[in-house]
């Protein structure tokens, strides 16, 4: 039986051996992506030809590849069902498939904890011989599925409520003295409240993990309040765990088996540790179905330092918005991305926002951007460049580094449409 407060070792090892294992996991993923032939053509269209898994030396290397975005996913799946040609494993020897909104196909392989949630689960405080009530649905994606894993790995009982009626619910908590929770963080406070409303006694419910939705301060303190410790991860249909909360309550420390880059939207270039950008995530451990640079479209940040809980790997400060934040002007879409090429095209690497706004009967576009050189022609140009790649008129204003919100945020849409 584990009685540490570390789910295992690997949780506290020094950057270096961090580092050699995660290359050494590295090559191997790579080595078997550049063999499917999807994976091939991606890195070809990325003018990555003829990738050499053994010469990978960082981990930065990633950067070189293609973002894999769920978008990209859900197009790929449709035209090539189930899995868009990215598996590598046959669909019929895979262990469990699941359709998550979107449609986004998703599996599990085997192993003990494939999603490897249990981290989470014993960061949470989860131990042999608990009894975890599991509100994660069962049904069509595998969030249920993935706590249950994670649960059982660690050793504890699951009851796999899913989404049955809180007064259910409510009574199987009491009934089998459940002393921890998985699930959404809403729903555990309705869950206690039914629990009073019908006199149960649900005190035994100590320890929570919970995810698929913002907790709230007022949420974690009301539980807190009760007695119920209540820890976050990160947690998506696609790979599994991405990062998950400690006892020490200082950000969210990254999975052992996944490398995290925070790139600015609309872009797969990496952002200084700090800044604001979107969550990129890279799955070591799943050969079965490589995803390499997923865009998870969530924004976040990377948290410098390291936790005081004594865990090493690199954190993440939470979850911080939507890096999807396409929009419609005078009838056509506008997307970062769209921002993105425009400053390439101009030269410009610091921080930019669109700005639209409405004047009347009419909408406005206005691009800022953060440049400290010489800017002669510069506005003239990047109109121009805006007009050709947005097909719409724009315009341009320079600001001095460190105007703009370090917040993400690429587009900044001001228009009441309920006015």
């Amino acid at each position: 039986m584990n009685t540490s407060d570390f789910y295992d070792g690997r949780e506290t090892r020094s950057a270096d051996e961090r580092l050699a294992a995660q290359l050494t996991e590295l090559k191997t993923l790579i080595a078997k992506a550049t063999s499917n032939p999807v994976y091939a053509k991606r890195f070809h269209d990325g003018g990555l030809d003829g990738i050499d898994a053994s010469d990978i030396s960082e981990p930065g290397f990633l950067a070189e590849l293609p973002i894999l975005r769920k978008s990209d996913l859900i197009g790929m799946q449709a035209e090539s069902p189930p899995f868009g040609g990215l598996n590598l494993l046959e669909t019929g020897r895979l262990r469990h498939v699941y359709q998550s909104p979107g449609p986004i196909n998703d599996y599990d392989g085997e192993g003990r904890d494939w999603w490897r949630v249990g981290r989470a689960l014993y960061a949470a405080g989860f131990r042999p011989g608990d009894i975890v009530h599991n509100s994660f649905s069962y049904h069509f994606t595998p969030a249920g599925s993935m706590f249950d894993q994670a649960a059982t790995s660690i050793g504890c009982a699951v009851f796999p409520a899913g989404t049955e009626n809180t007064e259910a619910q409510a009574r199987a908590l009491a009934g089998f003295g459940s002393n921890a929770y998985a699930g959404v963080p809403d729903f555990l406070p309705r869950l206690l409240e039914k629990a009073d409303e019908l006199d149960l006694d649900a005190n035994a419910l100590t320890k929570a993990s919970v995810s698929a939705g913002p907790l709230f301060p007022s949420v974690r303190q009301g539980l807190n309040d009760r007695g119920v410790h209540v820890y976050q991860c990160y947690v998506i249909a696609d790979l599994g765990l991405v990062s998950y909360e400690t006892p020490a309550l200082s950000a969210m420390v990254v999975d052992e088996d996944v490398v995290v880059e925070i790139v600015r939207p609309g872009t797969g270039n990496p952002v200084p540790d700090g800044e604001v950008g979107e969550v990129v995530v890279t799955a070591l451990s799943h050969h079965e179905l490589p995803l390499i640079r997923l865009a998870l479209g969530d924004l976040s940040a990377v948290t410098p330092g390291q936790s005081p809980c004594g865990r090493t790997n690199m954190r993440l400060a939470g979850w911080l918005g939507r890096a999807d934040q396409t929009t419609k002007v005078r009838g056509l879409f506008v997307h970062p991305e769209q921002v993105a090429r425009v400053l390439e095209q101009c030269g410009i690497e610091g921080r930019a926002r669109l700005v639209v706004e409405r004047e009347g009967e009419r909408d406005l576009m206005t691009l800022r951007v953060e440049h400290g050189g010489d800017a002669e022609g510069l506005v003239e140009r990047m109109e121009s460049a805006i007009k050709t790649i947005f097909n719409l008129r724009g315009h341009v204003r320079i600001d001095p580094p460190g105007t703009l919100p370090n917040d993400g945020r690429i587009i900044d849409d001001t228009r009441d449409f309920q006015a």
